[in-house]
This record gives C-alpha cells, sequence and structure tokens, in this order.
C-alpha cells in the first residue's frame, strides 16, 4: 500500500557530508522522496534522486525544509533523509 509522510526538519550538515552522499544513499528506496524550500517567498521543490534538483536548493545548515515521501516504503526513506540532515554528534 502506497504512503504518503512528510515532516519539516532543520538542515544540520557537517563539513564532511555532501548531499550527493544522501542522494546515493536514498537510490534504494523505491519512494519518490521530495524536498521543498522557501527561498525569498518562492517553494523550490527538488526530487531527492536528483544531483540537479539538488544544486537548485542550495541547502545550507540551518535552513528549513520539508521532506516529502511517497510509495511504499515512505516512513523509512523519510528516516534516513532526516537521520542524514540531522546527525546525533
Amino acid at each position: 500500500m502506497e504512503q504518503k509522510v512528510s515532516k519539516t526538519i532543520k538542515v544540520y550538515i557537517k563539513e564532511s557530508q555532501t548531499i550527493i552522499e544522501l542522494s546515493q544513499i536514498i537510490q534504494q528506496y523505491d519512494s519518490e522522496i521530495l524536498l521543498k524550500k522557501n527561498v525569498n517567498g518562492s517553494i523550490i521543490e527538488a526530487n531527492l534522486k536528483s544531483f540537479l534538483g539538488l544544486i537548485n536548493l542550495r541547502l545550507h545548515d540551518g535552513d528549513e525544509v520539508q521532506v516529502e515521501c511517497i510509495g511504499d516504503d515512505a516512513a523509512d526513506a523519510l528516516k534516513e533523509v532526516e537521520k542524514f540532515m540531522q546527525p546525533d554528534d
């Protein structure tokens, strides 16, 4: 059964991490994974599996993004994105 989950999270990316790494990590999920960011009053949306879309988002530490996952493994995909963007240490 297809699920749809979303969550707004604050981005905390270490200097050693790249958004391309995240894109590669989430390739294992079948779900569509979208990131939405408000830029000067306009909502920019990018598919997390698309390198070009990610570059256009220009994510920075402290940015707030909405992550939306749609598919059979949506909840797991959302957890993976959140784990990458909000590391414990």
